[in-house]
């Protein structure tokens, strides 16, 4: 086997469950893949890539990554981690040429919301009204999103070629108008709070 180039860390599967009602053992797991599996591929790859002063990581993240939506927590966390972990390492690596991607789709038609998705089973009546409609809705539009893989394989080829990929790369209509509006929220709030947080500067 000649030398790895590119890395697309790509393993990962959704957890579905109301954090109160999901065990602390499902949320081990969903680190395990999303975040530790990734990063253990990313180790085995850097000597090599550092060594021939060249290379590129492309890390499948999710808006999920940015966002977050009632009944994926465990989910969110684990690709919030992964964001955090691509962008720093980044930082690490710039100077020996390698290049790190977090690319963080929508909702694109594969198996995530269907046979690949962990369910936590239902237990606390108070959640009902939340979230049954956001399972419903989930498993209905399963095989049904908006993304096409086949272009979002392209989109990864166009970044793998370019001379200055980007550090973040959203896929996805959906996903830039969420992202757009949960920046705006933030935006409003850290604002709204500035003087709270200019108050602690001794």
């Amino acid at each position: 086997m000649g030398p790895i180039d590119v890395l697309v860390n790509n393993a990962g599967y959704g957890h579905e469950g109301v954090m109160e009602e999901s065990s602390l053992d499902a949320l081990r797991h969903q680190f395990e893949v999303n975040v530790f599996g990734a990063v253990a591929m990313m180790k085995a790859v850097l000597p090599g890539m550092r060594q021939r002063r060249r290379g590129h990581i492309i890390n499948i993240t999710s808006m999920g990554g940015f966002i977050t939506m009632p009944g994926i927590t465990y989910y969110c966390g684990s690709k919030f981690a992964l964001e955090g972990i691509s962008d720093a390492l980044g930082k690490e690596v710039q100077p020996f040429g390698i290049f790190v991607t977090a690319v963080a789709p929508g909702s694109f038609r594969t198996e995530w919301a269907g046979r690949s998705m962990i369910r936590s089973p239902r237990s606390i009546a108070d959640y009902d009204a939340i979230f049954d409609p956001i399972r419903k809705a989930r498993e209905e539009k399963s095989g049904k999103q908006l993304g096409d893989t086949a272009k979002a394989a392209r989109a990864m080829l166009a970044i793998m070629q370019s001379a200055t990929p980007p550090a973040h790369l959203l896929l996805g209509s959906d996903a830039l108008t969420l992202v757009r509006e949960k920046l705006a929220t933030l935006t409003t709030e850290i604002n709204a709070w500035e003087s709270v947080t200019r108050s602690t500067d001794g």
